[in-house]
Formats: structure tokens, sequence, C-alpha cells
């Protein structure tokens, strides 16, 4: 099965209660499954609204490492690369796990392989830095769709 994506790739995910949302796939591994992107709001009317030259990883309002399902099985679909992609530009973080009466702990992964930790290490402070976990594509719909719970369908 061939793969409906790749790295700079634009997508619109559904968000559970009305309107779209868009991601950029920034990360994939060669297999595809796991994938990091960034997630963008203004809350979207339809598929039709979306627009590939207006995204910049600083105007995301969530990053995560996320499953491919969505995509693979066109629930969330693909409408073009970001214009210009150039993936330095679309960085992976750093993530942190957070356990209860512990330290945060830093975890960096391999650039070009999201399955490789490259680094790992106890941290004061985690600097809101994204979870390190791996969210199922309806996970990420429930996130998009409570982060834009206040904002209203661009209608533009």
């Amino acid at each position: 099965m061939k793969i409906p994506y790749s790295e700079g790739s634009v997508f619109c995910l559904p968000l559970r209660d009305t309107g779209f949302a868009r991601g950029v796939v920034a990360r994939a591994t060669k297999r595809g499954k796991v994938l990091f992107g960034y997630f963008f709001g203004p809350r979207l009317p339809s598929r039709e609204a979306v627009k590939l030259d207006d995204l910049h990883p600083n105007g995301a309002i969530f990053r995560s490492k996320f499953g491919d399902l969505g995509l693979i099985n066109g629930e969330w679909t693909v409408h073009g690369k970001v214009p210009g992609w150039n993936r330095a530009e679309w960085p992976m973080p750093d993530f942190v796990i957070r356990a209860p009466l512990l330290r945060p702990k830093l975890v960096r992964y391999s650039d070009t392989d999201l399955r490789r930790i490259e680094a790992s290490h106890w941290i004061d402070d985690d600097r809101d830095l994204p979870p390190d976990s791996t969210a199922g594509y309806g996970a990420v719909e429930i996130r998009m769709t409570n982060l834009l719970k206040a904002a209203p369908t661009n209608r533009k």
C-alpha cells in the first residue's frame, strides 16, 4: 500500500463537533505508522478551505507524535505540501516524561528516526515541552476540538 503523505504534507482533520483543522507532517518514518506533526487553527468550515501558504511552525497550537491511521483510512485528507518545504524550519522538539513524585525527564529523538532516542536525562524544568507519547488519530481530533472549542469558524 502506498503511503498517502510525506514530510511537508498538509492535511485536514475533522473536529469532533463541527469543522476541520490543519496539520503538517514534519517527520515520518519510512514505513509510516508514527509521525510527528504540527497542528493549526483556526477552525475551518470545510475541507475546501484548506490553505497551504500561511503555515509556520511558530503558529502551531499543538505538536505531537501521532499515528497515521486517519491519513491511511482517508478520514484525514492530504491537500498538498507546504510551499518551499524545508524540514530544518520545522524542527523536531525535545519531549518530556512527567511522572508523579519524580523530576521531569527530557527525551530527545533522532531527527531521522522517530523510534531512536538520542538523549534522555532528568531536568529541573520541563519548559512546556510536549509529552513523550504517541497519540492516536482520534485523540488528536479530540485535543484539537478542545483547543478550538471557543474559536469561531473562519469564514474567509
